[in-house]
């Protein structure tokens, strides 16, 4: 559903309770003006409490900012600079070649990529025309991969030729005929690197390509420069479709999120205001990937829509992180706390100099106060003036709707709603708004707000509410408390669900398919503590009567799951089990193997500590 128009002034709550609404009709359909009385915007400083949003497409914010900075550089892949006003040329190329292919407004098209320009490129291109990308993890297994072109109804997919295997194989499960664009990694590098790509080991593990069955992405946008199709009118709305992203909602159903035009946009607005400091030209280091809200919402669309310079890194390992970040001397940068984690241990950091930092965000997943700590004094060590700043939000809002203020903190919050955005705490499953430092579910209501779940209107309506205070409600499905300044903390997860280095993986999803193999009985599927990956996956599972539990079914397993499982969600281990353990009413009782785990990683550490 689309955001209601409304002005929101908070009645003054009683002492101890939530902020209460009353309603009047405001002049914008997505800006709420929050009055003093929500508390947390005594705590804004800088930030303003509301923002003018514009009317506009994301091609078209694009655009003016191409229009003001031509010269600025838009972004810089493998050390290959793009300005921004030959950034604008390739994405108005890359729409008329979509125009050429038959792309036309409505039609949705699939990027499958990492973050590259062809990738960025696309994505605004699609949204010059009025088409949709639809946006998913380049490491997707196959047959994920065919549920997402069939759920969206993708009349084309861009990819890299190093994925390409995974789509030729599921093109007879296709519902619709789709064409395939494949890119290639050394087409956008700078000359030596280029020259030298074919010696990589990247280009040695590529599959030789067949002669037919594609096009590539320079006979793509070739075929766009010789087409006589003119670029159809830019008729773009600000509350179109704008893309559509992939979560788990709140069955961990995979589904497909519609987020418009508009949600983008205040996005990016909201992300500047919150962060006064910003100026353009400065650099992001875009390691969190776009087919992720965090990655594309907040690293690349934010930045480019305002001038900012964006450091695409197609692959992340923290040595290369490392090196981008000291050599571009970034400005921001954005991850989750793993990836936080493992830039602490680089011995690449020694005496490297952060003092151009002027934001380190962490999001994806809750950074422990020890973490957070550590973070804080390496940044320290290395001359930057400032401290992390932990945010929160869902995919249902893009990305953040939340963040802990430039100027203050306080330990365990995940900071303060952004503007125009309202959070409240309720009893789970009412509209029950609780005293503040009372712990239940969180939810969210802002411009940010999803337009829907693709074809899931049943999961819609659990997942948004409209409540007697005239707004639409996201029920997040995540426990946390409000202080009485309006300090959000986050306590955890309602909704079964891991996260492992930032991904969610739902283990229902994983479960199912597991439980599809002829050896397999049933199946249940744990988070696992881990330092470096917060959580790591691990499959408890009974086997069929006469199914031997040894390592010959495990390895048979393992490779069942390495073919239908993305890499990211896949099992670090397999463990069977007789039986497993049930609920009084039948069900797995998956938080008794949880607690089997923890008690088991309480008894190694225990064991591995120096004896007194």
């Amino acid at each position: 559903m689309d955001f209601v128009m409304i002005c929101a002034i908070m009645e003054t709550p009683n002492a101890g309770e939530g902020p209460g609404l009353r309603l009047s009709t405001g002049k914008d359909d997505f800006n709420i003006a929050l009055s003093a009385s929500a508390p947390w915007v005594n705590f804004y400083g800088n930030t303003p409490k509301s923002i003018d949003y514009p009317r506009k497409t994301m091609y078209q914010l694009l655009s003016d900012t191409a229009r003001r900075y031509p010269q600025n550089i838009a972004y810089v892949f493998m050390g290959k600079e793009t300005d921004y006003a030959t950034f604008l040329r390739r994405v108005d190329l890359a729409a008329k070649a979509f125009v050429a292919m038959g792309i036309h407004r409505g039609d949705r098209v699939t990027i499958c990529m990492p973050n590259s320009p062809q990738g960025v490129d696309c994505f605004y291109a699609l949204n010059r025309i009025g088409a949709i990308p639809n946006m998913i993890h380049p490491l997707s297994a196959p047959h994920e991969i065919a549920f997402y072109l069939n759920a969206s109804h993708s009349k084309a997919i861009l990819t890299l030729d190093q994925f390409y295997y995974k789509v030729e194989q599921i093109l007879p499960d296709l519902h619709d005929t789709c064409r395939i664009i494949i890119a290639k990694i050394q087409d956008e590098l700078p000359g030596m690197k280029k020259a030298l790509f074919p010696l990589t080991k990247t280009a040695r593990s590529v599959q030789k390509l067949p002669k037919t069955g594609y096009i590539l992405w320079n006979d793509f946008l070739n075929a766009g420069r010789r087409s006589k199709k003119e670029l159809p009118p830019d008729e773009g709305k600000y509350d179109d479709c704008g893309a559509i992203l992939y979560s788990g909602g709140t069955t961990g159903t995979t589904k497909g999120i519609v987020l418009t035009n508009k949600n983008f946009n205040a996005l990016g607005q909201q992300v500047i205001a919150a962060n006064p400091m910003f100026r353009p030209g400065d650099k992001m280091l875009a390691a969190m990937p776009i087919f992720h809200g965090f990655g594309l919402g907040v690293c690349i669309h934010t930045m480019l829509t305002q001038g900012g310079r964006c450091i695409l890194v197609p692959r992340f390992t923290p040595k290369s992180y490392a090196k981008d970040l000291v050599k571009q001397r970034c400005n921001f940068i954005a991850g989750v706390p793993t990836l936080y984690e493992a830039l602490l241990r680089l011995p690449d950091m020694e005496g490297a100099d952060l003092s151009c930092l002027k934001g380190v965000f962490s999001g994806g997943d809750s950074l422990s106060i020890e973490l957070k700590k550590k973070l804080d004094k390496f940044l320290y060590d290395h001359k930057a003036s400032i401290q992390v700043r932990e945010g929160y939000g869902t995919t249902e809002t893009v990305t953040a709707c939340c963040l802990t203020p430039s100027h203050m903190h306080k330990e365990g919050s995940i900071g303060l709603p952004f503007p125009d955005t309202y959070i409240k705490i309720v009893k789970p499953g009412t509209e029950e708004e609780l005293p503040y430092g009372e712990e239940g579910e969180i939810l969210l209501a802002g411009p940010t707000v999803m337009k829907e779940y693709m074809h899931h209107p049943e999961e819609t309506a659990k997942t948004l509410q409209h409540h007697a205070d005239g707004l639409t409600w996201v029920c997040t499905g995540d426990l946390g408390t409000m202080d009485s300044e309006g300090f959000v903390y986050f306590r955890g997860r309602a909704k079964r669900m891991i996260v492992t280095s930032g991904y969610n993986v739902y283990p229902a999803q994983i479960e199912n398919i597991l439980d599809a193999h002829e050896f397999v009985q049933m199946s249940c599927v744990i988070g696992v503590p881990d330092p470096l990956k917060m959580q790591k996956v691990k499959a408890f599972i009974m086997l069929k009567p006469g199914v031997p539990a040894d390592q010959n079914t495990k390895d048979t397993l393992m490779a069942y799951a390495k073919k239908n499982i993305a890499k990211y969600a896949l099992p670090y281990d397999i463990e069977f089990r007789s039986e497993l353990p049930k609920t009084l009413v039948g069900k797995v009782a998956y938080r008794v193997l949880e607690e089997e785990e923890m008690e088991k990683l309480a008894q190694q550490q225990a064991e591995a500590s120096p004896k007194a």
